[in-house]
């Protein structure tokens, strides 16, 4: 049986876990400086709490960083880290590291497997596996070499981040309260596909940046590889979306996977240019990276280039996003986990 953990808990559950322990409540706000700000994950280390009560909690409870289980360099630099999933030896996930000059990313992942079951995407693919808790999360920001030096995240690896809202919502508390890492939610971005109750919560609950996997301004053809289509109709997602200011310090962007011959025309540039009119917003171009048994594959850098140019014709801003990490499979739509450990 696994022990409590703790990373993931706020000041006042941990004020909690210390008079479980035996010690004062004040050893609360002590465990949160020593886990959060100083990022330790032994209890022996936690000098200002006495040896005694330090021997307790270890008795009860685990910080609960868990250790990477393998890493990967790309040649560009980017890194693939994979983590076990607590309390499952059979489920991994992976978390992506993404330098950019002066900027290092993390790509985390909030979900073992994903339940939306897109058909381009190689963890929709093996289906669902279980949801992450706030430490399964956040292991992923501290227990990595880059830790002290992350920038930014996104919330863009393997599951549907408002699938599992709750437990992603802790671990964002942690990365921007004044007791956690201190972050700005402007240095986060949330990926979604628009789960529409979660998104309203999300929207409501927090100030990170919302991106939503669009791929397609058709709704027949959208939901030919995006399932969710018929639960969460984009039409209303966007309906949703319009209700709130994006003209200030939020963004919202729209993730456009590109294939040859599916939705690569000026027919769907002309949509998504209809589709966002008078909305705040980018469209980001995303190469598709080519998976087994699917019948499409990349569109090629001039019909991106096209596509790009068409769109900033008709108003909307787009960019043709870096592909990083391919030669690990860690590019968007690839990452998979490893399985029966």
């Amino acid at each position: 049986m696994h022990k409590q953990r703790l990373l993931g808990m706020n000041p006042s559950e941990l004020r909690e876990a210390a008079l479980a322990a035996s010690l004062p409540a004040f050893a609360g706000g002590q465990l949160a400086k020593w886990i959060y700000q100083r990022r330790e994950g032994d209890f022996a280390k936690m000098t200002d709490i006495s040896k005694a009560g330090r021997e307790q909690l270890s008795q009860r409870y685990e910080v609960g960083i868990a250790a990477p289980l393998d890493v990967q360099q790309s040649s560009d630099g980017t890194r693939k880290y994979l983590f076990p999933v607590q309390g499952d030896a059979h489920n991994a996930v992976e978390a992506v590291m993404i330098p950019d000059e002066d900027r290092k990313t993390l790509c985390v992942s909030s979900q073992a497997g994903c339940k939306m079951g897109c058909r381009f995407c190689m963890t929709g693919r093996q289906g669902f596996h279980g949801n992450l808790t706030a430490a399964d999360i956040l292991s992923q920001f501290f227990a990595i070499e880059e830790a002290p030096s992350l920038t930014n995240a996104v919330f863009m690896g393997m599951g549907e981040p408002l699938d599992n809202w709750e437990e992603v919502k802790r671990a964002i508390e942690v990365l921007t309260a004044p007791w956690g890492l201190g972050w700005s939610p402007k240095r986060i971005t949330l990926s979604t596909i628009g789960v529409l109750p979660m998104l309203k919560r999300f929207l409501d609950e927090s100030r990170c940046h919302l991106a939503v996997s669009l791929h397609n301004p058709f709704p027949e053809e959208r939901v030919e590889m995006m399932p969710v289509q018929k639960a969460w109709p984009l039409e209303e997602v966007l309906s949703l979306i319009r209700q709130y200011d994006f003209t200030g310090q939020r963004r919202v962007s729209f993730e456009y996977t590109v294939f040859s011959g599916w939705n690569d025309t000026a027919r769907h540039a002309d949509a998504l240019v209809r589709l966002l009119r008078g909305l705040e917003c980018r469209v980001n171009l995303i190469r598709f990276h080519r998976i087994p048994d699917f019948p499409y594959g990349s569109a090629s850098e001039e019909k991106m280039a096209d596509f790009r140019d068409r769109l900033v014709r008709g108003g909307v801003t787009a960019t043709i996003r870096a592909s990083r990490g391919e030669d690990i499979f860690a590019a968007c739509g690839l990452l998979a986990g490893k399985h029966n450990l």
